[in-house]
């Protein structure tokens, strides 16, 4: 193992066991369902709903393997003390600087997720690009198909409730709840077939609101128009 490797999984267990893990059991108490799904080696996509900003960690803490995420590189490039924290958190947690200025946006999105999964790690993604503004289910973008049709990985689908706090009437008595469920059927995708894509990716947001019980609007969120 390399030194830069060795230093990224000190900060991923620094991150996930001391700075975050105890922060979210403490806030939501995590209830967990279905980790046999998750294969502890291997590629793996992990796909989730998106309800607040904490999700991603929820889906790092329950897949109990380093899973990463995209991130704006913005996150990794503010100067001073708090600038570098904030890279070290994120970098600690499984977030990876993504460059989306000029070109395609989609682009370097697309190489970075497939780099991961070829190199047989797993990838967090939330298909909706942003969180919900109101708590309903927003339409899949079609990304996370692409990239599993192009490599033959698995995609699992995961239902996040409770993050938010809108689904949790009495918050101290309440829980934050991750269902991972079954892979996703991927039987009747290719790479080429754009209709075999994105009914792949309705499919997932389909499993995933039916654990949630999330209205599905059947529309794209607007960019940033997630709640802060």
């Amino acid at each position: 193992m390399s030194l830069d490797e060795l230093r990224a999984a000190f900060r991923y267990r620094v991150a996930r066991h001391i700075l975050i893990g105890p922060a979210l059991w403490v806030w939501g108490r995590p209830k967990v369902t279905g980790r046999q799904h998750v294969p502890p080696t291997g590629p793996v996509i992990l796909a989730a709903n998106h309800l607040a900003i904490s999700d991603s960690f929820y889906v790092v803490q329950s897949a109990r393997r380093p899973v990463m995420f995209l991130a704006k590189s913005d996150y990794f490039t503010q100067p001073g003390l708090r600038g570098r924290f904030k890279k070290i958190f994120f970098s600690g947690m499984g977030q990876i600087p993504v460059d989306r200025s000029g070109g395609a946006k989609a682009s370097p999105a697309i190489a970075a997720a497939t780099s991961i999964v070829e190199d047989g790690g797993a990838w967090g993604i939330h298909p909706e690009g942003t969180r919900s503004p109101d708590g309903r289910m927003y339409k899949g973008h079609t990304g996370v198909i692409r990239v599993a049709a192009a490599t033959g990985t698995p995609v699992v689908p995961i239902a996040l409730t409770g993050t938010d706090g809108r689904t949790r009437s009495n918050f101290w008595k309440s829980h934050v709840s991750v269902d991972i469920l079954p892979p996703l059927d991927m039987s009747d995708v290719t790479p080429e077939d754009e209709v075999s894509i994105r009914r792949a990716t309705d499919r997932l947001m389909n499993a995933i609101a039916a654990r949630t019980g999330q209205e599905q609007t059947g529309v794209y969120a607007k960019p940033g128009s997630g709640t802060k």
